[in-house]
């Protein structure tokens, strides 16, 4: 079984940034990249999901 991440951002580069957005609930920013056999990534910190707009029909 597995859960959804709590966000999910389409995306047009292989390598995104994420600092878990603003104020208070953010985090460190970390730049992150994408295996292109999978097209997706998720952020260590905040579990958001970044997937490329090439795949974004196959990871749902």
């Amino acid at each position: 079984m597995s859960i959804d991440a709590p966000e999910v951002e389409i995306v047009a580069t292989a390598r995104v940034a994420c600092d878990g957005g603003e104020g208070a609930l953010g985090h460190p920013r970390v730049w992150l990249q994408m295996s292109p056999d999978t097209g997706w990534v998720e952020c260590g910190y905040c579990d958001k999901r970044f997937v490329h707009r090439d795949f974004s029909d196959k990871t749902k």
